[in-house]
């Protein structure tokens, strides 16, 4: 068992990405990206892939306790540093401390400011207009602005402590369910990954959103694993799956069903029978009540309207003149979903948000060979994926409804996936041997073509040639 990123990787991959900019630039040099989003670019993918290999290798024999507060401080200093530099940033390109084309990011801070200064009962008549998934993130920053006011950047620095908190979790669930080598590079990398941290210097959702989705795992992976069950372990796990739904329901739905499956699947080894069924009848409650109110609408209705979603997107973009966009049905991104999304090296339609974080896409199309070779290990080789089951559940849920929708590529649609995906990746590292190395070597070819293929997929679409 490999038990750190070795130096063999990290350098490949560095290479190609290199190598794939380099070619994508001179190809397509009309549409080139501006030399910003290229120098950030090579930042990101040679911080993570250099800090992976000196970190999981450094930090392997740290006991746990040093371990763990070297990924906190570690991932809280790199997420405080984007924080300053990106605030600064976006204020040169955008004239505001938001990222580019920040509808979203202004809209729910002028909305959180607005309640801080109209009060509470204005605030909850409000909300209740709002679709359930929309609510959570709303209040949760007028939870905030009333306490600090207003303060976009001390709102990024509680963002920076949540995301590498998170960090901490993902490192806890993985080495109950794996190992402490796997899990080590797993809280490596969720420090080190580049959209995770660049999400802290954005006043979007994801973050929070992110940190509840761990943590409800989190919690809940370790009642699986205990010997006895403590009412207020339920009491927290069924609180913060009912924060999620006020985020984004169908990832609420998507932690209820890992939760769910892991309580069928799990081996008896790793908790009794009686617990079992306890958390079973738990689960089937929590279900039965979800599915009578609006929570449960609002998913059902989603996941009832995937196909016509995917297809009106589609439509607009051909519409708009992208040809090709009707190829990219939901058939042909599902099989790709756990390597998606494909990094943005051209300069089209004004996506600087895309093109800033082609570096953190490409770490994830580069690790997912690893993911592919957990998952066979997992279910063809050790067959182990039983006791793998909360995560893996989760994944296949999300993910799978997300390929389904009609943003099947889009990032931010993706990113609460990639924690888990992250561990799988070191799972799958760790599994690299003399006999599936060949497979990492064709990803060595399969990762620049999919990245030149993308780059031709958005200029063809557009009929820029």
């Amino acid at each position: 068992m490999i038990p750190f990123f070795p130096k063999q990787f990290s350098t490949r991959a560095i290479l190609i990405y290199i190598m794939s900019l380099a070619a994508v630039s001179l190809v397509f040099y009309r549409y080139m990206m501006g030399l910003e989003f290229i120098t950030i670019g090579i930042v990101w993918v040679l911080i993570f892939f250099l800090l992976s290999h000196r970190y999981t290798f450094q930090w392997s024999t740290f006991e746990e306790g040093k371990y763990i507060r070297k990924l906190f401080f570690t991932a809280l200093l790199l997420r405080l540093i984007w924080v300053v530099v990106s605030y600064f940033f976006y204020l040169i390109k955008t004239g505001t401390p938001f990222e580019f084309g920040s509808s979203d990011a202004i809209s729910y801070h002028d909305e959180a400011v607005w309640f801080h200064e109209m009060g509470w009962s204005v605030t909850f008549d409000y909300l209740k207009t709002r679709a359930i998934g929309d609510r959570g993130y709303s209040f949760y920053l007028a939870v905030l602005y009333s306490v600090i006011g207003p303060n976009i950047f001390l709102t990024r620095v509680i963002k920076s402590l949540l995301s590498s908190w998170m960090c901490v979790m993902v490192y806890r669930m993985a080495k109950r369910n794996l190992n402490d080598e796997v899990a080590r590079m797993a809280g490596i990398f969720c420090c080190l990954m580049p959209n995770l941290i660049m999400y802290c210097g954005l006043h979007l959702k994801e973050t929070e959103m992110i940190f509840l989705t761990v943590a409800s795992l989190e919690k809940a992976d370790s009642m699986l694993h205990k010997g006895s069950l403590k009412v207020w372990d339920v009491v927290i796990e069924a609180l913060l799956i009912i924060s999620i739904f006020f985020f984004r329901s169908v990832l609420g739905a998507a932690v209820i069903f890992a939760i769910f499956s892991a309580l069928v699947f799990t081996t008896n080894r790793l908790m009794g029978n009686w617990n079992r069924v306890v958390l079973i009848t738990w689960a089937i409650i929590g279900l039965a009540v979800l599915a009578g109110g609006a929570i449960a609408n609002e998913a059902r209705g989603l996941w009832e309207t995937r196909s016509e979603n995917q297809a009106a997107k589609r439509n607009y973009q051909v519409y708009k003149g992208y040809k090709w966009a009707q190829y990219a049905t939901g058939a042909v991104m599902a099989p790709m979903i756990f390597v998606l999304p494909f990094p943005t090296m051209v300069d089209v339609d004004e996506q600087y948000n895309q093109q800033l974080m082609n570096g953190g896409n490409y770490v994830r199309n580069f690790l997912g060979v690893f993911v592919l070779i957990a998952l066979f290990d997992a279910l063809f080789r050790t067959k182990n994926w039983r006791d793998l089951s909360l995560m893996g559940a989760f994944e296949v849920a999300y993910l799978g409804i997300i390929s389904s929708s009609g943003f099947a590529n889009a990032e931010r649609f993706l990113l609460p996936g990639v924690p888990i995906l992250l561990v799988m990746a070191a799972y799958g590292i760790s599994l690299v041997s003399a006999r599936n190395y060949r497979w990492v070597k064709i990803w060595y070819w399969v990762v620049p073509i999919m990245v030149f293929g993308w780059a031709f997929f958005k200029l063809g679409t557009r009929g820029l040639f």
